[in-house]
């Protein structure tokens, strides 16, 4: 069985109303910002201290070099000092700036450097530590921090090639290291200092824009709850509303009962009618089916695809629904779903944009799914694009000027729809139409939709005779 939702093209079109982008009016502040703290630091310090000192104390007293160690326990003990004056002096309440957590990075970088001039230079294999700081700089404090750090850690690994204080062994002769040895070791360093840096900021980066786009998400999953609850918040208004109206009623009535002719008289009753009007209106919203929290928790698929579509008929784009069936099976009534009604809204809306001339959304079910399809006869997706949709910040929407529905491309309307289909049991697919065109479907198992068996349901011809 098959019954159709036809919105002919419109001629000529209303242009259409300039919109907003689809995140307008969430909330600004959506992600927070992974700083990396103070207390982090000073505690990463206290145990790269300890590394230190064991290292200095393992080479002189187990390997047998002949270390400076008086000159050593002092660069040592100038960092502990420092992280002791830090856990006294510095509030811990008072958060700390980017600025300042990169000089706490900057002052690692010097101090490890001094320990390493010390103790051969570059040679050194612990120099690979001067790689840390500045990793943890890309990872957290962004890309200028990232940069000055980066080059602090370059130039410390160049003074230390050139000048250091050569490490006597106490058993044999110091093996020598030559010069271009030590050079391809300062390069080695340099290439891992930019590397890891780099693959640090990109992937700090990366789940910056997916905590963003996540974030807006759930924000938009709470607006669209929020505005479908309104059914149900104006039933409970009209019952609490109606006693109070009728006590105002009654007042009213003896005022202008027992008032003399003249103004108090006709403010009296002009109370009466203003109250009989307010009762009137909440009447109609109690009796409108919206109004009903048990009834507007459900709807037929006519419903559904008639509200899916009904914000996009003022274009010149034709939109047409079809929902189908086995011949002779009964449609069922599915949820309320708010994050399912966004979602498909959201895809006809970039079909709309996208389309020739025409958009169909075909629903369609039997006794196990239950799924939606929207195609347009535009061009289809491009295959870079269709590689990668469903990721956020992918987009080919024109901008807001040229868009039909005058919304903006983002790149995130495609994520939250099918992140929030998803997260009904949806299986979401993005294709191109065999004859030309996009196609976007879901499919559901019937059970996961499918309302509850309950009083009051409509027979799908009952709504398709009144769709415009």
């Amino acid at each position: 069985m098959a019954d159709k939702a036809h919105h002919p093209a419109r001629s000529p079109p209303a242009p259409p109303q300039p919109g907003v982008a689809p995140l307008d009016g969430l909330p600004g502040a959506l992600i927070s910002q992974g700083r990396l703290s103070l207390s982090v630091l000073i505690s990463m310090r206290w145990i790269m201290l300890g590394g230190e000192t064991a290292a200095v104390l393992a080479a002189a007293l187990w390997r047998g070099f002949h270390l400076p160690l008086a000159a050593c326990a002092t660069v040592i003990v100038i960092g502990a000092a420092y992280n002791l004056f830090l856990n006294v002096f510095r509030p811990a309440r008072a958060p700390p700036r980017d600025g300042e957590l990169a000089l706490q990075l900057g002052f690692n970088i010097v101090q490890l450097s001094a320990l390493l001039f010390l103790t051969g230079g570059v040679a050194n294999p612990f120099t690979l530590l001067l790689i840390t700081p500045v990793t943890l700089a890309a990872a957290t404090l962004g890309g200028r921090y990232a940069v000055a750090l980066g080059a602090a850690s370059c130039l410390a690994i160049i003074v230390i090639t050139v000048w250091w204080m050569p490490v006597d062994w106490l058993r044999g002769p110091a093996p020598v290291t030559p010069p271009s040895y030590r050079w391809l070791i300062a390069a080695a360093t340099v290439t891992g200092v930019v590397v890891t840096s780099g693959y640090a900021w990109r992937a700090a980066e990366e789940a910056t824009r997916m905590e963003l786009a996540l974030n807006v998400t759930q924000a938009v999953l709470a607006r669209e709850q929020r505005l479908s609850a309104l059914g149900g918040l104006a039933a409970a208004a009209a019952h609490e509303l109606g006693t109070p109206l009728a006590t105002i009623t009654v007042v009213a009535k003896e005022l202008a009962r027992e008032a003399p002719e003249g103004p108090l008289r006709e403010d009296a009753e002009l109370l009466q009618s203003q109250a009989e009007r307010c009762r009137e209106i909440l009447m109609r919203l109690t009796q409108t089916p919206d109004a009903d929290d048990a009834v507007h928790s459900r709807m037929t698929l006519l419903q559904f695809v008639n509200e899916v579509i009904e914000r996009h008929i003022h274009t010149e784009v034709r939109v047409e629904a079809l929902v189908a069936g086995p011949p002779g099976a009964r449609p069922p009534e599915i949820r309320r779903m708010p994050e399912v009604l966004h979602a498909m809204t959201s895809f006809v809306e970039n079909a709309v944009d996208f389309a020739r001339s025409e958009v169909l959304v075909r629903v369609r079910f039997d006794d196990l799914n239950v799924s939606v399809e929207v195609r347009d006869d535009g061009p289809g997706f491009s295959s870079d694009i269709l590689a990668r949709l469903g990721q956020p910040y992918v987009t080919s929407r024109p901008g807001g000027e040229a868009s039909r529905s005058g919304h903006v491309g983002m790149g995130l309307g495609f994520f939250i729809a099918k992140t929030l289909l998803e997260r009904t049991g949806a299986i979401v697919d993005f294709s191109n139409a065999r004859g030309g065109g996009a196609s976007i479907s879901a499919r559901w198992l019937r059970e996961t939709i499918e309302a509850e068996p309950g009083p009051g349901g409509f027979e799908l011809g009952a709504f398709a005779q009144n769709t415009p």
